[in-house]
């Protein structure tokens, strides 16, 4: 079910298996000024969940926030025609059936500037991850950029999270760190998240830190920022 983080923002799990691995995922739905909703990284919607969404607001726009988190965007936009479709450098060509779809900058749209600023990672072509921060609430919302893989998994699960680098603490992932192609690019990025006042982390996978938020990010890009 939909769960609130804080004011104007929500949150719902997603379970599902990747190589018989079994894995979860995060979809955060914020609403903005105007009432209207922005969803970020969308699952598949229950009759429930989605009755919840429909009791916040209208949905206005679907975020694909990086090359990798499109699976469930087609039948997010089937139960919401009216949203918009924003996705990640490079999405359209590995999706063109996901039509009239809008792509992400490095700057945040006219359409929700008042309420969320964003940054375009730059230098790890894999992803192209845009990265998000909620200014009423000083959250930062990410996707596979930096993950926790919190609380009881299985053992192929709890395994991989051990060998990526991403079981015990706040981690850019080490599949990750070897797709970087650009470090200057990808520090210049870093750098720019990092002067944003957050103080809450979301993460797609799967934790959300709010305790120490600001230093955990630091410490995981230092990957990025040391010589």
């Amino acid at each position: 079910m939909l769960k609130a983080i804080t004011q104007d923002l929500w949150h719902v799990q997603h379970a599902f298996k990747i190589a018989g691995m079994p894995v979860s995922s995060r979809m955060t739905v914020v609403r903005l000024s105007d009432r209207s909703l922005w969803l970020h990284s969308p699952v598949p919607l229950s009759h429930e969940v989605r009755a919840q969404v429909d009791e916040l607001g209208p949905v206005r726009y679907v975020i694909a926030p990086n090359k990798l988190h499109h699976l469930f965007a087609g039948p997010c936009l089937a139960a919401y025609p009216k949203a918009v479709l924003f996705g990640a450098p490079g999405l359209s060509s590995k999706r063109p059936d996901l039509r009239n779809m809008r792509e992400l900058g490095g700057s945040a749209e006219p359409e929700w500037e008042t309420d969320l600023d964003q940054v375009f990672f730059a230098g790890i072509p894999f992803g192209n991850e845009t990265i998000w921060f909620h200014k009423p609430s000083r959250t930062l919302i990410v996707t596979d950029l930096c993950q926790w893989w919190q609380g009881d998994l299985s053992f192929g699960a709890r395994a991989y999270a051990a060998l990526t680098g991403v079981r015990t603490r706040l981690a850019v992932p080490r599949t990750i760190r070897l797709a970087v192609k650009d470090r200057q690019a990808a520090r210049a990025s870093a750098q720019r998240i990092l002067d944003w006042p957050f103080v809450r982390v979301i993460t797609a996978h799967n934790a959300i830190v709010e305790h120490d938020a600001h230093r955990a990010v630091e410490a995981a890009f230092s990957i990025f920022l040391r010589d």
